[in-house]
């Protein structure tokens, strides 16, 4: 079964995540407007970038990283 965060965030807040992440197998929009997060890739982006941008744009209590898929909606 998938696990999927779903978070509400603001139109200026996506768009800030869109534009950190550039990287389609770690974050897409989907066709209603959400934004997509694989869980498991962005975990590797971060090793690999030493970043942190979805946690820069939301704060770092927000996320389960047990979940498989972040939606922000």
């Amino acid at each position: 079964m998938m696990s999927i965060q779903e978070i509400a965030i603001s139109h200026n807040q996506k768009k800030k995540l869109l534009k950190s992440i550039e990287d389609e197998n770690v974050i897409f929009q989907d066709d209603n407007g959400d934004v997509v997060v694989s869980v498991d890739n962005y975990r590797q982006f971060k090793l690999d970038s030493n970043a942190s941008p979805i946690e820069k744009v939301l704060g770092d209590d927000t996320l389960d990283f047990d979940s498989q898929y972040f939606v922000f909606s």
